[in-house]
């Protein structure tokens, strides 16, 4: 728990990243969203049971979503500055959070 919580506020601390109210709505929906307006994709490897990293190297930016089993999803967290390295760790921090 205390390297989840180092790595988080590493994070917080050098990438812009928002952690606000999630926003929740039919997966399809958001996926669409993400694809269409940022040009976001799926990221491999980058995925727990419930959720997965999206990113677009060509804009920078990256959102995680949450899945539920009603076929909804939230957005968790998202931001700017796409940094591949970070991604196992951003999935940790924010799930084991």
């Amino acid at each position: 728990m205390k390297r989840a919580f180092a790595i988080l506020t590493t994070l917080i601390a050098t990438s812009t990243a928002s952690f606000a109210e999630s926003v929740c709505m039919p997966a399809p929906e958001l996926e669409a969203g993400l694809i269409d307006w940022y040009g976001e994709a799926p990221v491999e490897g980058a995925e727990k049971a419930t959720a997965q990293m999206w990113a677009s190297e060509k804009t920078g930016t990256w959102t995680l979503v949450q899945y539920l089993a009603d076929g909804n999803s939230c957005v968790l967290a998202q931001g700017d500055d796409w940094a591949p390295a970070r991604t196992e760790d951003l999935l940790l921090a924010v799930l084991d959070g």
